[in-house]
């Protein structure tokens, strides 16, 4: 299961807290693309990370680097080219299990379902699907592909995870959206994330099958900063500041997504949504940002039972930072 990401980790392992450690003024931030990210975006336009360090006492100056994809965003981590990196719970999981630990969950960032549409219609669930149907994600590695095959098991019973495996297209958001909505090629279905998700449904000819907090049982966080325990050892204050500018940055979407939606949309200018339609979703979701950690234990438990963790973490907070376990809930 996920051999890119295995086989990365661990060409990799050994290399960590090998390298020079980054000046202790300086954090590296790994960003990407997509409303998931608005929260980093936020860091970045409001100088959210550099305030909070001040009330710290501390100088500290963020820089952002957009990576694209799991695997990548690990490999840069991992490699010390950024000190920090948001990507999936999954891929950190298998970057803990692989390193013994060395590489640590920090923060949340998102936490919006992901949610698998279809422009077939009657289908349902995925016992609705055909064997020409196929499966538009960002990845084989992605959250999404995690949850479809969590749904397998539910539906085709136990061992049959990977039955709908083969169907899966590796598209990047852009291209699957314009595939469902188009109608044109075999792309029929797609395991969306936010705001593509609004977008599609837009379409009358789209409709949702089934989503992560159904499969899930509830919040799975989408996104989630990480870094090594190396950097958060040499740099043991920048956890409690970060998780303080999340907070904050998650205050701001809360309060004003207008503002919000502004910066989204100079960071990321885009041709299909809106400042409407982003502020409409953020307001309707106002609570998918900030710093919490959900269903991590979801996660690790699947992918412990199918080989995908040589060892399961007790609990989520054997995985994250102290700094996001004061006074919240995770899962």
């Amino acid at each position: 299961m996920n051999n890119l990401i295995k086989s990365t980790v661990a060409a990799l392992a050994l290399t960590i807290g090998t390298g020079v450690a980054a000046s202790a003024d300086d954090v590296t931030i790994g960003t990407g693309y997509g409303i998931g990210f608005l929260p980093l975006h936020i860091l970045d336009a409001k100088d959210l990370i550099e305030a909070r360090a001040k009330e710290a006492g501390i100088d500290l100056t963020p820089t952002y680097q957009r990576i694209s994809g799991s695997a990548a965003m690990q490999d840069a981590v991992i490699s010390g080219s950024v000190d920090l990196g948001a990507y999936g719970i999954p891929a950190i999981l298998i970057g803990w299990d692989k390193t013994r630990g060395k590489i640590v969950g920090v923060a949340g960032v998102n936490a919006s379902p992901l949610t698998l549409l279809s422009n077939r219609e009657g289908v349902t669930d995925l016992k609705g699907f055909a064997a020409t149907d196929r499966i538009a994600m960002p990845s084989l590695v992605s959250p999404q592909m995690y949850a479809l095959q969590k749904e397998s098991e539910a539906e085709f019973g136990e061992g049959q995870q990977d039955k709908l495996r083969e169907q899966v297209v590796a598209l990047p958001h852009p291209e699957a959206l314009n595939a469902i909505t188009a109608g044109a090629t075999e792309v029929n279905s797609y395991f969306s994330a936010p705001p593509f998700t609004q977008i599609a449904l837009k379409s009358p000819n789209v409709h949702a099958v089934t989503d992560s907090e159904k499969i899930f049982g509830g919040k799975s966080t989408f996104l989630a900063l990480a870094s090594t325990s190396a950097y958060l050892e040499d740099n043991p204050d920048v956890p409690a500041i970060i998780v303080a500018a999340l907070d904050d940055a998650a205050k701001l979407i809360r309060e004003n997504p207008e503002e919000a939606a502004d910066i989204y949309l100079a960071a990321e200018p885009s041709k299909v949504m809106t400042k409407e339609d982003l502020v409409a979703f953020l307001r309707e979701n106002p609570d998918d940002f900030g710093p919490e950690v959900h269903g991590v234990q979801a996660y690790s438990d699947f992918m412990g039972r199918h080989g995908g963790l040589g060892k399961t973490p007790a609990n989520w907070q054997e995985v994250f930072t102290s700094a996001v376990l004061n006074g919240r809930e995770g899962s």
